[in-house]
Parts: structure tokens; sequence; C-alpha cells
């Protein structure tokens, strides 16, 4: 073994505490990354397991008394008509990906006004043949009330995958929404022709490597030329052969499923739009490919993405979060490139300077436009982060726990997480989806159980106890459940919210708001002519009272997972805008006249002068 410099020795420091944290890992893998990190090649002749460290939680602070609404969320799964049930091909070998995946898709899919739903298997591994008889999507068609009825043949999706997650939008203009799905192996692009979807993959040039994991994807426009591009994020360098050779155990229990510090890191693709002419793969040119210190491999270990415009240029950045490596911000040159900018921004490491085990992410203006926060789940045993930037020049400082959520979200493996307004009030409240990825955890580590119930933080605003309050009632949106992908939509043309959350080897939940006193609102559908179709990365700013609310076209966030594209502001007691403008994606902003309150305003972008 050659000598390790003062920077490897300090990535190696590193990662052995990220390890102990995790409590997964067996003592011949710390072992492995005291001599290596970059990758275990073989396992210890004998192999050596480790009881988890009792984990001691910070005390939790006292809050002063808020009133809180009584927000309701019902599961109406079966009643809706959503008989899906997740295959994740268990193989007994305790394989990674067989607890990573499964994502969902609110998307309009036949352009009938309501939200269809879309839910992604991990039927087939790509060693295995075909089988088109089970495909790996199942498409869920809404009658406008919130019943659904699977559709999936009849729509001609026949994909046979490992499948991830997805990414839903109009690349091609036609009016559509075209769906990309990721994948253990090669990905896959469906084109929506009126209602009916083509396999695009080839012509298109997306697939991807056939020996790669991808995970995160969106569609969005990077050079605001009015079509959608298409960042792939991939996760581990990882093969059954290099799972199952290391031995990962956990004492009492065997066979456990490896930490991602025992796997090399990857690269992401970046597929530029060109039109009739398909996609061209630029992440090079684009300033996407870093690499890990002293090594060929990726930094990156991608799970969750999320476009958005951080320092309101006018164009789109990009957040990517990632498992025990730190997060990346890909800040827009404006001129095809990128800069990654995650430490300077104050988003790569938690307080201590120290990667995290990142999985979904958002970011949202949550204080009435103006502060942005980039929230982030994290692995057990480690705060959520809610990274605030209050300067408009793209610094942030984590502010999890002055906020309210921190010490409340240490015990939550959290997966799935978006802000969005359950109770129509203004105010914007944040969602995680949550669960363990060992199914025997609870005998190693007894703060933690494999089922976990979801989190729901409902914004307080300015109170003195701190802004975010923890429900712990909210009906079935709490129950403990594996929960992974996790979206929101208003499925029953109600206005209110409502969330769908998967689950690894198990039905997702669909989650019916039934909040008895939500406030007024207005929603908003963007349709772009001089910009891409579907306006993603539109911003509509609502002044009520004087005071401004804030939202974003931006369907990519959570985990593996894509929200309806159509915006909701809540207005709380209030009948009347005082004005709505819509910032258009590359520039121009569009006074809305007439919007409607309490219903949907369709707004279409206006010719430029």
């Amino acid at each position: 073994m050659s000598e390790l410099s003062d920077e490897e020795l300090r990535e190696n420091e590193e990662a052995i505490g990220r390890v102990v944290r995790r409590s997964a890992a067996a003592a011949a893998i710390v072992a492995a990354i005291v001599a290596g990190v970059v990758f275990v090649t073989s396992r210890p002749s004998t192999p050596e397991t480790q009881e988890a460290a009792e984990v001691k939680l910070p005390e939790k602070r006292e809050q002063a008394a808020v009133e809180v609404p009584e927000l309701t969320f019902t599961d109406v799964t079966a009643a809706a008509g959503i008989d899906f049930v997740h295959d994740n091909r268990l193989t007994g070998d305790k394989l990674l990906p067989e607890t990573m995946g499964g994502g969902c898709a609110f998307l309009d899919y036949d352009n009938d006004g309501d939200q269809d739903i879309l839910l992604v298997d991990s039927n087939r591994w790509p060693s295995e043949p075909a089988r088109p008889d089970e495909p790996s999507l199942r498409l869920y068609a809404n009658d406008g009330a919130g019943k659904f009825a699977d559709v999936t043949q009849e729509a001609g999706i026949r994909l046979s995958c490992y499948g991830m997650g997805l990414a839903v939008g109009d690349y091609d203009n036609d009016g559509d929404a075209d769906v990309f799905v990721t994948a253990v192996g090669a990905n896959a692009l469906l084109r929506n022709d009126d209602g009916k979807f083509v396999d695009a993959t080839d012509e298109a040039g997306v697939a991807g490597a056939e020996d790669a994991w991808s995970t995160g994807a969106a569609l969005f426009d990077y050079d605001n030329d009015g079509d959608l591009d298409l960042f792939v994020g991939n996760y581990v360098t990882w093969s059954p052969e290099i799972d199952i050779v290391q031995d990962f155990r956990l004492t009492g229990v065997g066979r456990a499923y490896g930490p991602p510090l025992s796997f090399t890191g990857s690269f992401p693709y970046f597929y530029r739009n060109d039109g009739e002419a398909g996609f061209t793969e630029i992440s090079a040119e684009a300033g996407f490919r870093l690499a890990a210190v002293a090594s060929d491999a990726g930094l990156a270990k991608t799970l969750g993405v999320r476009p958005c415009d951080v320092d309101n240029d006018g164009w789109m950045d990009l957040l990517v979060a990632n498992d025990t490596v730190r997060n990346l911000l890909f800040v827009n040159n404006h001129d095809g490139t990128f800069r990654e900018a995650g430490v300077e921004a104050g988003i790569a490491y938690d307080m201590n300077g120290m990667a995290r085990g990142a999985m979904g992410i958002d970011a949202a203006a949550f204080r009435g436009g103006g502060d942005l926060a980039v929230a982030v789940g994290n692995f057990a045993n480690e705060m959520s982060a809610f990274y605030v930037s209050s300067d408009g020049g793209g610094f942030f400082t984590d502010e999890a726990i002055p906020i309210g959520i921190g010490p409340q979200t240490r015990l939550d493996l959290s997966f799935g997480l978006f802000f969005f307004d359950a109770d129509l009030d203004g105010r914007l409240d944040l969602f995680t989806a949550n669960g363990h990825i060992e199914n025997e955890i609870n005998r190693v580590q007894a703060s933690q159980h494999y089922r976990q119930p979801a989190a729901l933080f409902w914004n307080a605003g300015a109170s003195p106890g701190g802004e975010f309050v923890r429900i712990t009632d909210a009906g079935e949106l709490t129950k403990p459940l594996v929960g992974r992908g996790a979206a929101y939509a208003d499925i029953d043309a109600d206005g209110d919210l409502d969330v769908l959350v998967t689950q690894i080897a198990g039905p997702p939940a669909l989650l019916r708001n039934d909040s008895p006193a939500t406030g007024h609102f207005i929603r908003l559908k963007l349709v772009g002519t001089q910009c891409n179709r579907d306006a993603v990365g539109a911003r509509v700013v609502a002044t009520v009272d004087g005071q401004q609310r804030e939202a974003c076209v931006a369907p990519t966030r959570s985990y593996l997972s894509q929200v309806e594209l159509p915006v909701t502001i809540g207005l709380g007691d209030h009948t009347h805008v005082d004005s709505v403008t819509v910032t258009w994606p590359g520039g121009g902003e569009q006074s809305v006249a007439d919007v409607t309150i309490d219903g949907l305003t369709t707004v279409q972008q206006a010719p430029a002068p």
C-alpha cells in the first residue's frame, strides 16, 4: 500500500465517521476504507461484524405554543383504483438497488385537464430477459374526480427494466407530456404521441451505459433556446458481483445492504436538446463531470436533483443531492457551461464540514418570496438540511435547528421531500417520506424502524417557537411506511394538494387532502410560446394584501419523482389578489389579469414586443 497524502487521510477520517454514524458497515469495511476508501475490491478472508453504537440524540428544544390547523389526509389508494405493488426483485443477497427505487409522477398525459399517475417498477434485473407482459411502468388515468383506471397497455407502455425514477416534460414541444425513465442498466425515453407512448430512446441517443445506475433526472432548458434539455444523475459504480464480494454484515442479522462509501462515485449524463436532430451528450463540455480527489472515478453519488434559478438571473442552475459525498450546486454561466459552487454557496456539507447521506431535495421561496430555502432529506441519525439564502446572492446557511426541523428529523431516514402549502394559508410547509433501508434495523438499533411515519412540518410563520412545527397527527399521512418517492397534485379538483408516496416492495399511498379548513387559492397552468412549452423555470409572483407569494414551475423535485405542472398559491382568508406576474424563462415579465380565485387560470406567454 502506498503512503496516503494529507488530503486522502482527511477524506478517510471523514469516511470512517460516516460509517460509524450509519452503523451499517462491518468492521472489515472500515478497515478497507482506511486502506483505500476509493473502492473495496475484495472482501477480507474472515468477515467480521460490528454492533451498532448507541446513538445519543440532542434534546428537543422547548417551543412556544402555536395554534396549528387541523390537517387530515385520507388513504384512498384502493378506493381510487390504484392496485400497483412495487416489485424489487429480491434475490436474498441484499443487493443495494433492492432498497433504493420506486419513483412516481403526476402528469396530464392525455391533456384532459386532470392529473394522472405514473409509477415505476423494478421488476427485471438487467441480466434477465425482457418481460413485455409486465411493464416496469404503470399508468393510471384520472377521471377528474380522483378515480383512476389502469391504462398502461392502451397507452402503449411496454418498457421492461429495473426502473428507478422519472423525469416528465414536453421535450419536443408538441403539447404532450413525454417521459424519461432512469434504471439500473439502460435508461429509456418514451415520446407521447397524442396519448400513445413510443420508445424514442435509440433515436434520441439517451440510453446511457448498460452497466450504469441512473437515479434522479430533470428536464429543463439550460440555454434558454426554447426546448428542454436532460440531466441524468448516476449513483455509484455497482454490479451484483461487486456488491456480493464485499460481504456487508450486521450483528444478529447477517448479510446487510452496503453503505455507498464502499462504492466509487460516478459521472452524470447531460444531453443538450438539438430538436429534430435528437440529443447530444455534453456533460464534459458543460462542466458536469467532476472527478473524485486523486481518482479517475466520478465524484457524485447522485439521488436527488432540482433545477432552480438560485441567483434570479433568468438562467436555470442545478442543485444535486449526493449520498455520502458533498452536495453540488451548478451555477449557469449563460454560455452553455456551468460552474460548480456548492462549497462556496454553503450547501455542500453540514455545519461541521461533513458530507451527509442526502436523498431527496427541493427548493422554494418560503418566506413570502425573497428568502430561498433548499431542503435536503438525509440518512438516519442525521438531521434534514434546511439551507437558507437571504441575501439574493446565492450564499446559504443551514438553519435546520433554529427554524424548528433539525432535532425533530434526527431519527428519520428521509427520501422523498418537497415544499407545498398543505392548508393553503399562503405559507409553504415541508413534507418528507421516510423509511429505513434495513428491514431488521430495529434488532441492532432500538431507535430505528424499517417503517417510519412521514413528517409534515407546518409553516407557522414568524412564531416565537420556530417557523416549522411538526404535525404528529395528520390522519393517515403519518402512518408508518417504507417511504421512497413522493409527489403532490390536486387529484380531485378541489384546490387543495394531495400526496402520493411510494414504498419498497409494497403498494403506494395516495393520500387525499381532507383538511377541514383550507384557505382560498389560485392555480395557474403556464403555456410557453417563445420559451419551452411547459414553461419550466417560470416564476409566478402573486401580491396579496401587499405581501408577495411566489411559486416556480419546477416539476422535478423530491426523490426520483415529479410533482404536477400547474402551480398553486394559497391565499388563506383572502378572496382577492392585488396582482399576478409571470417571469418567463429567459426573461420577460407578463402581468396576468382576471385570475380565477379558487380555480385554474391558463396563461399563455404573450408575444415578445
